[in-house]
């Protein structure tokens, strides 16, 4: 893949990259429709990456079907796709890993210990291997969008980091390859998580800006999906992704739950 980008390069074309996982949906093929105007050679990475995962997670079960990905890639007119093994990726031994601290040390960093130093060193290494002038990614995983993006300042990238509002099913779930997992009685309930936001954004309309008061208001809506567990509900600096206190200027509201065993995450800004 490298040649080929040098090649490309040669030729002054421009590399655009959409970073995935795989298992795609609209949300994914929003990101491509995005970036495909913008750049002269499409490429979009599939890897499950495995550092990524903790050993009580879901990396084996982590849906999979690459043969309709490839379909839905030849539907938008994607240029390459790039599909590593493991191997490939991590060849043996593996000793280097990027850690960027402070963004990645709340909201999901706090309950998934290492997870961005996985995904800071893979996006790295699919930089590197594509060599991109352009990338992008979703909203959905804002905190992972604010990593990368300060890994591309930090580390002198000579990419172009766009993103992408998050896309959401008609009843407001936002898409997920995970959301494969809820049962059908689990996804009825699922959009209340879109509704709590919602919900959160409202009561500061209204007047409230604490945002402890808020968070009872939002647990007492996502109550009512079955088997749920929150993981965090977080009111958050929309730069810096460290708690504030009360609402005022641009505040994240982020927070992650599990329905039965599915973690789900979703977002919204507000702005005060």
């Amino acid at each position: 893949m490298q040649m080929t980008a040098d090649d490309f390069h040669r030729q002054g074309k421009i590399i655009g990259l959409v970073p995935t996982m795989g298992y795609l949906h609209e949300g994914h093929l929003q990101l491509v429709r995005i970036l495909r105007p913008q750049c002269d050679v499409l490429v979009i990475s599939i890897f499950v990456n495995p550092i990524q995962f903790a050993p009580t997670e879901d990396l084996d079960k982590y849906p999979r079907d690459f043969e309709r990905d490839e379909q839905l890639c030849r539907s938008e007119k994607v240029d390459i796709i790039f599909y590593p093994d493991n191997l490939e990726m991590y060849p043996q031994p593996f000793h280097t890993f990027i850690n960027v601290e402070k963004l990645s040390e709340g909201l999901c960093g706090a309950s998934r210990p290492g997870h961005f130093r996985g995904v800071a060193t893979v996006v790295a290494k699919l930089f590197n291997i594509v060599k991109p002038q352009l990338a992008i990614f979703g909203e959905k995983d804002y905190q992972q969008l604010m990593v990368i993006k300060q890994m591309v300042k930090d580390l002198n990238f000579d990419i172009t980091i766009h993103s992408a509002p998050i896309v959401r099913e008609a009843d407001g779930l936002a898409m997920s390859s995970r959301n494969k997992y809820l049962s059908p009685e689990e996804r009825k309930a699922a959009p209340l998580i879109y509704q709590s936001l919602l919900t959160a954004r409202t009561l500061y309309q209204q007047g409230m800006d604490d945002p402890e008061e808020i968070t009872e208001k939002m647990i007492s809506i996502l109550q009512k999906i079955p088997r749920l567990k929150v993981d965090y509900i977080s009111f958050v600096d929309s730069q810096t992704l460290w708690p504030v206190t009360k609402i005022k200027g641009e505040v994240l509201v982020a927070l992650a739950v599990y329905i039965g065993q599915t973690r789900l995450i979703d977002n919204i800004v507000i702005r005060g």
